[in-house]
């Protein structure tokens, strides 16, 4: 499935110079991160999560000195037309392969579609707020590991 990124700023500069062409430059200018931003849900839809292996807190506090925290991997499945909310990683750092489908990401710039046959994952640092939809005709399915406080 082919992902269409649109760079904000050329984004701006087609629709200036379509206007400028037609000479209609009246038209309202939507901004790409303005729009991404107000379309973030504010509550999950058709969510199935499934635990799939803890790394408890104690272990991780004698392994790594990580007190309080357990990692955790779990399968998350998106069922169609539904969505993550929107969420940050400031506090828990994680990534997030998808295996089955189409997950599309959306963050203030915009958004991205992460496909089962890419083999790039989604990075969730400290810098990351975002949320996500399936948008297609069936379950999307994602491995997401993560560092949780407990």
């Amino acid at each position: 499935m082919t992902t269409l990124w649109i760079n904000r700023n050329y984004f701006t500069a087609a629709v200036f110079l379509t206007g400028l062409a037609t000479g209609s430059l009246g038209i309202a200018v939507v901004d790409m991160a303005a729009s991404a931003a107000a379309t973030a849900p504010t509550e999950h839809k058709g969510l199935k999560v499934a635990a799939l292996g803890v790394v408890s807190a104690r272990s991780m506090q004698e392994t790594l000195g990580l007190e309080g925290h357990k990692l955790q991997l779990r399968a998350i499945t998106i069922e169609p037309g539904g969505q993550i909310a929107r969420h940050s990683h400031e506090t828990r750092p994680g990534l997030v392969k998808v295996i089955d489908g189409e997950w599309i990401e959306g963050r203030q710039s915009g958004e991205v579609g992460y496909s089962a046959g890419n083999a790039e994952a989604i990075i969730e640092d400290e810098n990351t707020t975002h949320w996500f939809f399936n948008r297609g005709n069936k379950p999307a399915t994602a491995i997401v590991c993560d560092i949780v406080a407990e």
